[in-house]
């Protein structure tokens, strides 16, 4: 019992010794740290500390310096900006594009052609029928159709001819109309021709033919103008003599037949 106890103190004392002398090296230590730093810790001032400022992350552009109507001028790069061009400059197309064609003007079309003017009817310019008639008796009816396109007049009266005669029949002078007949395209005209007497006195110079011809008088009534016409006959031909007379040209039928 004694023994043991021998031995613990003799642990405590060491363990006590060992710990003096550790802390006696912990304070030498500790005294030479603050006598190496301390001065100089006291001599610095305190630094205030400066915020941190990232740089930025995406890239940076260099201005440039544009040239304006102002008078101030933007820092950075040098390059001039394009003069815009004036406001009555025409752009021109782009390289290998065809410039736009203009139209070339359209010629007017031409005034449609005035009808013809007024003139004598004549063979070219009329269609001439010839028609025997049963009333009156031995009579014969001319109608002249105007065929052209403008209208035509029919001056006087038909100068006619049958067969081989010579001369001309006289016309019927009480027949006259009061006005020149006038023909629009389309319309006709009429004259009545008498063939021979009513009664036969005058048979004795008389004989059938189967052909006439139709000439036209211009404005004096006199002179044949343009060209003649030679209507139809029935197949057995007309019988005429010497009492053979014509009418003036009526406008109407009627006024023709009257005769």
């Amino acid at each position: 019992m004694s023994v043991r106890t021998s031995r613990t103190r003799l642990i405590t004392a060491a363990a006590g010794v060992a710990l003096a002398a550790l802390s006696m090296t912990a304070c030498a230590d500790s005294g030479n740290i603050a006598t190496a730093t301390g001065p100089s810790l006291r001599a610095t001032p305190s630094v205030a500390s400066t915020p941190f400022v990232p740089a930025p992350t995406g890239p940076t552009t260099a201005p440039t310096t544009g040239t304006g109507t102002g008078t101030g001028t933007s820092s950075g790069s040098t390059a001039e900006a394009p003069t815009p061009a004036p406001r009555d400059t025409v752009p021109k197309p782009a390289t290998g594009t065809p410039a736009p064609k203009t139209p070339a003007p359209k010629t007017p079309a031409a005034p449609p052609a005035p009808d013809a003017q007024p003139g004598t009817c004549t063979g070219s310019t009329t269609k001439t029928t010839a028609a025997p008639l049963n009333r009156p008796v031995n009579h014969l009816l001319l109608t002249v159709t105007n065929t052209g396109s403008g209208l035509c007049y029919l001056y006087g009266y038909p100068a006619v001819r049958f067969g081989e005669a010579q001369s001309v029949p006289p016309v019927i002078e009480d027949s006259k109309p009061q006005a020149v007949v006038t023909l629009q395209p389309g319309q006709s005209g009429y004259a009545s021709v008498n063939l021979s007497s009513t009664d036969g006195t005058d048979n004795t110079d008389g004989h059938t033919t189967t052909t006439l011809a139709v000439h036209f008088h211009g404005p004096s009534g006199t002179e044949s103008v343009g060209a003649g016409v030679n209507p139809s006959l029935p197949a057995t031909g007309v019988y005429v003599d010497d009492s053979l007379k014509v009418t003036y040209w009526q406008q109407s039928m009627d006024d023709a037949l009257s005769w």
